[in-house]
């Protein structure tokens, strides 16, 4: 027999897929809802969490070329960058990414376009703006003259080649990009035991019968 769990003990969620649309509607109201200080506060940090990410990703990739095989140098590439997702779904940071989940409850009625709308422009410009501060931080901290100044040259390879992408091309690869990226926060809420503090937002409001 199933013992119950003592209060205050943290909680394996066991949601199914309909259920966890349920709650991705839920927690795209709360976010919605949240003060827009609160909501832009949160994407600075996003945006300097995916930053860290980037940085681990050109530090651990510098010196690779040549040297490892293209397919293992994207793995090492692809692992260490996921670290600033797992920075975002941690610390409960909004990501404009992940917050294009919100357009689950607008399809469903619960929020307004204007609502969506709002939350994403101040997702996007906090991320934009978290990120290019953590850019500046670490241009200060001189970390592109590391390892004879290859680290700066693997950076601005890595910049280069992006800007040389044709339109078609950069919004084709966004695309993909965005799609797995969102999946990340429906993923992690059928098998966590501890929540974000996005995700403890949206229960509070619940629980207070704001939504």
């Amino acid at each position: 027999m199933n013992q119950p769990l003592p209060p205050g003990a943290p909680a394996l969620d066991a949601l199914l897929p309909l259920d966890m649309a349920h709650k991705a509607e839920q927690i795209g109201v709360a976010k919605v809802r949240m003060s827009w200080m609160v909501t832009f506060a949160l994407s600075l940090l996003a945006g300097a969490f995916i930053a860290l990410g980037a940085i681990f990703s050109t530090v651990a990739t510098t010196g690779a070329a040549g040297q490892l095989p293209f397919g293992v140098t994207r793995l090492l590439a692809g692992t260490t960058f996921s670290l600033g997702l797992i920075l975002v779904v941690v610390g409960g940071a909004e990501l404009f990414t992940g917050n294009n989940l919100i357009v689950m409850a607008w399809a469903s009625g619960k929020v307004t376009s204007r609502e969506v709308l709002r939350n994403w422009s101040l997702a996007y410009a906090g991320n934009f703006v978290g990120a290019v501060l953590m850019a500046g931080l670490i241009l200060l901290t001189r970390q592109h003259e590391m390892a004879e100044g290859q680290l700066g040259l693997n950076a601005l390879t890595i910049a280069k080649s992006k800007c040389r992408l044709d339109p078609v091309q950069a919004v084709a690869l966004g695309v993909v990009c965005n799609v797995l990226s969102g999946r990340v926060p429906m993923l992690q809420r059928p098998q966590r035991n501890r929540q974000s503090a996005g995700d403890c937002a949206a229960d509070q409001c619940i629980r207070r019968g704001r939504l």
